[in-house]
């Protein structure tokens, strides 16, 4: 049954997604693939006419509120806005006052028995003109709101709360499913193809999701609203499947890079393990991001279309060679070595762009695809650059994790951005460790949890009886009453995995790792935490209460450049989830502000109002830190997804989308006075520092104005003369965080800080240049690498430094900060960080206690960088109000002039 669904949606090709193949089957949905019967019912609706420019005869229902009741059995007696008896209401009329439109319905479908009696409305129909296209973009009455018909009654479903709309231009209909806080979705109906006998399970779909029967008369839980609604359930449930394969590509990948560094004789990655073996971790991580860059641009049709990129770059193309070959020659996947090749030049093709006149492709640039960025990739490591001989099999395996799911071909076309950054976090917060011992990885005891590896050689030399508690110490898993005794009776390696055999992370490790071979070791972090998917309808409430209001305060009649001032932050931002809700809603803000002052600009042949605002509001207004760097690289691919155009580069996010501790730094001023604790005092590199700070504030401020008119090579060259004139700064911070977290003690820590003193002021003396190792330096260089390393390794953040314009403005500090940040109990926060992590964030936070949980710290720390009237919106664990975290964060803010709204 799942397959005949699977069928017709595979024909239609969803924009979005609007119903789940599972959600139809729960439902008991049986399609009748046949549908003689009913398509002969339906043909007398489907006339040959002229269409409207009258030089070709179209297949079109030209009365469609007839075709309604007849065919599709509604009520006549629901049907509002055909006759004077039942005429549309104003509430299903959205005027416009600042486009010079007013958006309706031709008619609407009314509940004839709704669960809430302040929404009685099933579905709004849109009529068109005949043959009219529903995805050109049209001007309206006054010339002012350019949008497709599309576009125009999606707006009306939202702004009437009437989720389930139906538009139809006679030769097709299009259901459209827009739910408030969603992303929309539509599925289109030919009317054509459904005369036809290959058509009939198209018909037959169309009429069981639309029939009388399936809006009035089906069980409550089998009709169209019930099934759109679980499908949007089913959604997050293949987010959270995705995510798990997702992991077992990483693992793929690197078991792929493994034999190929050995075929080297391990000269592929000599250097990069030698030297940052996360850099091997990270550079795959890239890969598989690119990836999904590519599968999501390739369905939504932003990558070439011609056959030649088709036949010969693109990676659904790859795929489905590679699974043909698979099929005929599946001894001799892991033997050949086309697959790397293909996807090596697609990378660049990206990064670079192409002149070809059958693939034109404009150069996207950003650091993602940069060729530069880890040159193992491309085998430049190796004394005679050559490309790693990373075998298809493993590239068809990568691709079928992303591809298919259970069993099934995954559309990213169905997938919105959050959902795919909330995907991919699931491979984020590892390290690269090469096995001192033969190894294997365990099972993550949690459901979203990650694979653990286990050294047999450790585990053999504890005594019997403490195995099991030394496993659980490492793993978190629990030894069965069954395994117990043989774990501890083991004597060999094959004795313990033997007796491990079913806690093994068989994705992970298929086989046990040698000595010498790499291993994805998850943080403290990760295995706490896990991976779990926060769906936009928790994002979008939460983003919209932060900046009512600002909006408010903003009126009405806001313009657009007031809008653009906005500064809005997420201090732990993971995939950029917030941030992407955040540029949605401001982007349609300013649509709105650039007509209601009468000042649309113009815009790109590839993009509409919309899209164009996305970028504007992602370029200006969005901020974002995170610890873990490749979080940004995500964040940043959320940005770049939502803010897609055909023919432009990636949105220029460098400036604003930062690597750092958010609870970790110094003010402006206490790096000033070479002090965590703020001198009343003149600082002492005060003037230096100011000079310093006020030149990159100015090359920042002409990255912000530029929008797209300077290229990304320009604003990068930008950011680093910024970069370039702030580094001395942020040594200085540095030096004096090194200074605390050195010592246990304030008077060693004080000792420690007057000790830098002499250094940093002989290297404020010099010429602005990057850190080297020269004798001038040295000292400096080796505290400050020793702080960035480690088992713990700290890289602070200096708010007022690092976003200098922020801070520098009138009233300084963000507008709003948004987020998920981390939870975790005061006494894990040593455990988890530094010995003197706790120590540091209750010197920052003064009256605060130690048993408080760290979201509280984040409070506080959004608090102070809000500007005065600025708002946060943040998700919280229940403590929060409760006891010492409560006394920590929202009573103190409450206490100190913030107010909960």
């Amino acid at each position: 049954m799942i397959r005949d669904h699977q069928e017709w949606l595979g024909y239609l090709q969803p924009d979005g997604l609007v119903v789940s193949p599972l959600a139809l089957v729960d439902a008991q949905v049986i399609l009748d693939t046949r549908a003689i019967e009913t398509q002969q019912r339906f043909l007398p609706f489907a006339q040959t006419v002229t269409s409207g420019n009258g030089d070709e005869d179209i297949t079109a229902i030209t009365d469609f509120p007839a075709f309604c009741c007849d065919f599709l059995a509604w009520p006549q007696d629901c049907l509002w806005g055909l006759d004077a008896e039942h005429p549309l209401p104003d509430d299903l009329t959205v005027p416009l006052p600042e486009l010079g439109e007013t958006l309706a319905p031709t008619f609407a479908l009314r509940d004839n028995r709704p669960k809430d009696p302040t929404q009685p409305w099933l579905l709004l129909v849109k009529v068109l003109e005949l043959g009219v296209a529903m995805d050109a973009e049209t001007t309206g009455h006054d010339a002012m709101w350019t949008a497709s018909p599309t576009r125009r009654f999606e707006r009306l479903l939202r702004e009437s709360k009437v989720p389930i709309g139906l538009l139809t231009n006679g030769t097709s209909v299009r259901l459209i499913y827009a739910p408030r806080g969603e992303n929309t979705g539509s599925l289109t109906f030919p009317v054509y193809a459904m005369t036809e006998v290959g058509g009939r399970p198209i018909l037959a779909a169309f009429y069981e999701l639309l029939s009388g029967y399936r809006l009035y008369v089906a069980p409550s839980d089998a009709r169209l609203p019930a099934l759109l609604h679980r499908s949007r359930e089913y959604q997050a449930a293949v987010s959270t499947k995705l995510a798990q394969q997702v992991l077992d590509a990483l693992y793929e990948l690197l078991r792929g890079f493994q034999s190929a560094d050995e075929r080297t004789h391990g000269e592929l990655l000599r250097m990069p393990l030698a030297e940052s073996p996360d850099d091997v971790y990270h550079g795959l991580l890239a890969v598989l991001m690119r990836l999904v860059f590519l599968l999501y641009a390739e369905d939504r049709g932003v990558m070439p279309g011609g056959s030649l990129y088709q036949q010969n770059y693109a990676v659904h193309g790859l795929f489905e060679q590679l699974r043909g070959d698979n099929e005929h020659f599946p001894d001799t996947m892991d033997l050949r070595y086309g697959a790397w090749a293909q996807l090596s030049a697609l990378f660049r093709a990206v990064y670079s762009g192409c002149a070809h006149p059958l693939m034109k492709m404009p150069a996207r640039r950003g650091y993602l695809f940069d060729p530069q960025r880890f040159p193992f990739l491309d085998g430049r490591t190796l004394e005679e650059p050559r490309l790693p001989l990373v075998a298809d099999g493993v590239i068809f395996r990568v691709l079928q994790k992303l591809l298919v799911l259970e069993g099934e071909r995954l559309s990213y076309r169905t997938l919105d951005v959050q959902q795919i950054g909330s995907v991919y976090e699931a491979i984020m917060g590892f390290n690269l460790r090469t096995a001192t011992g033969p190894s294997i990885a365990i099972k993550p005891k949690k459901p979203h949890g990650a694979p653990v590896p286990i050294d047999f050689d450790e585990l053999l030399r504890q005594p019997g009886a403490e195995r099991a508690k030394w496993l659980k110490a490492q793993t978190e898993q629990d030894m069965g009453a069954d395994s117990a005794p043989a774990l501890k009776t083991a004597l060999t390696v094959d004795d313990a995995l033997a007796a491990l055999e079913r806690r093994i992370a068989r994705s992970a490790t298929p086989n046990v790792v040698p000595r010498g071979a790499m291993l994805l070791v998850p943080s403290d972090e990760r295995r706490r935490s896990g991976s779990h998917y926060t769906p936009r309808s928790l994002t979008e409430p939460i983003v919209r209460k932060a900046l009512e209001p600002i909006l408010k305060r903003l009126g009405a009649d806001v313009t657009p450049e007031q809008l653009l001032d906005l500064m809005i932050c997420d201090p732990a931002m993971g995939s950029g989830a917030f941030l992407v809700e955040a540029c949605r809603q401001l982007a349609e803000a300013l649509v709105q502000a650039w007509h209601t002052h009468k000042r649309v600009p113009t815009i790109p042949p590839d993009e509409d109002e919309l899209l164009y605002a996305r970028r504007l509001i992602a370029q200006r207004c969005l901020y974002g830190v995170d610890k873990n760097p490749m979080a940004v690289d995500l964040a940043k691919l959320s940005l770049w997804l939502a803010t897609l155009a055909k023919d432009h580069p990636f949105t220029f996010l460098d400036h604003t989308f930062r690597a750092g501790d958010s609870l970790v730094g110094l003010t402006r001023r206490q790096i000033e006075c070479f002090h965590w604790i703020q001198q009343p005092e003149q600082g002492l590199f005060e003037q230096v520092i100011s000079n310093r700070v006020a030149e990159a504030t100015q090359q920042r401020r002409l990255i912000l104005s530029a929008g797209d008119t300077l290229s990304p090579e320009r604003k990068t060259e930008q950011l680093a003369k910024a970069d370039l004139l702030l580094l001395d700064v942020r040594v200085a911070g540095d030096l004096v965080i090194a200074a605390f977290f050195g010592a246990d003690k304030d008077k060693a820590r004080e000792e420690k800080r007057k000790g830098l003193i002499d250094s940093i002021a002989a290297y404020l003396a010099l010429p602005q240049h990057p850190i080297s190792d020269s004798s001038d330096n040295s000292d400096i260089l080796s505290v400050v690498k020793d702080l960035h390393s480690g088992t713990f390794p700290l890289m602070p953040f200096h708010w007022e430094i690092e976003f200098p314009e922020v801070f520098d403005r009138e009233n300084g500090g963000f507008d709003v900060m948004l987020g998920n940040p981390p939870f975790m109990g005061g006494g894990k926060v040593t455990s988890a960080n530094s010995v003197h992590y706790l120590d540091w964030i209750k010197t920052l936070h003064e009256d605060s206690h130690g048993n408080a949980d760290i979201v509280a710290h984040f409070f506080r720390r959004a608090f102070y960088l809000i500007r005065n009237a600025g708002c946060l919106g943040f998700i919280a664990t229940n403590t929060i109000g409760q006891g010492d975290t409560r006394s920590t964060g929202l009573r103190w803010i409450c206490t100190h002039g913030g107010a909960i709204y």
